[in-house]
């Protein structure tokens, strides 16, 4: 039998980060899609009327299509990264193109499940750490798309970094908890200071959610840095999009990609690490 050392290698993690990142692609298409299915039902509840019914649509079925000619995709069509290149990124019925988001996240996931494995090494909470990194890949992905950070990730996230702190896993149970209430206090009291200063909101609940989850797993001292860092990475994205046109007029661009962005690094990198490259250690 293989021993712990060949099973979480960082080469096995990075095979398991492809599989990961192929379902991660259905999570980020789908879940929005969930989401404002469930709303419109909702309110068409709450206001006593009938709207017209759309597909039930779950991360399970109905089986992945081409969004372009409805083709069923085979299951020799769905290997992560393998299948794209054998079909040269495009549909085998249509020939229209696949996005290369698609292998990009799955390579992505994989690349970063590799380095969660020489970051951790070959013990079992390697797997609680791409859990954890995955989330953050979904949840990017979903708000740079959406601006949305849907509650059905961001608190199971939040959750699942106070229990694995708990049970001694992680960090310390207190670092945890005061990182949840720091990360969610900061965002929060910014958000209500930037709204109550121009009657604008500057950013979504989901916002404080993520940074809160953050905080559970990566600990008080490292909500600072992440929020340091991901404010700068996002100005100059939002420069460059305006500046490149594309960034259209009213829009914004979302904050939680560079918080996951930031989250990933400072867990990568570590506590003393990232401390000592602030003067902070």
């Amino acid at each position: 039998m293989p021993s712990t050392e060949v099973l979480l290698s960082p080469y096995v993690l990075a095979l398991l980060g492809l599989c990961i990142g192929s379902f991660l692609n259905v999570v980020i298409h789908r879940l929005p899609l969930m989401l404002e299915r469930g709303w419109k039902q909702e309110s068409a509840d709450l206001l006593g009327v009938t709207v017209t019914a759309t597909p039930a649509i779950s991360l399970a079925v109905p089986r992945s299509r081409c969004p372009s000619c409805g083709h069923t995709i085979a299951w020799h069509e769905n290997i992560p990264l393998a299948s794209w290149l054998w079909l040269r990124g495009r549909c085998s019925a249509c020939k229209v193109r696949i996005s290369s988001r698609y292998p990009v996240v799955e390579v992505g996931t994989g690349a970063l499940f590799a380095l969660v494995g020489w970051r951790f090494g070959a013990q079992p909470v390697v797997l609680l750490w791409c859990a954890f990194s995955a989330a953050l890949v979904a949840l990017a992905a979903i708000d740079w798309d959406t601006t949305l950070l849907p509650d059905s990730m961001t608190l199971p996230l939040l959750w699942a970094g106070m229990v694995s702190a708990s049970l001694g896993w992680t960090i310390p149970l207190a670092d945890a908890l005061w990182g949840a209430v720091a990360g969610y206090l900061s965002l929060w009291s910014v958000y209500w200071l930037f709204k109550l200063t121009t009657g604008k909101e500057g950013m979504g609940f989901g916002d404080f959610k993520l940074l809160a989850a953050l905080g559970a797993w990566l600990g008080l001292k490292m909500i600072l840095p992440i929020v340091l860092a991901a404010s700068l990475i996002g100005a100059i994205v939002g420069i460059a999009m305006k500046m490149s046109a594309a960034l259209r007029e009213g829009r914004y661009v979302p904050f939680g990609p560079f918080l996951a962005g930031a989250g990933i690094v400072t867990m990568l990198a570590g506590q003393a690490r990232v401390l000592g490259w602030l003067g902070w250690a």
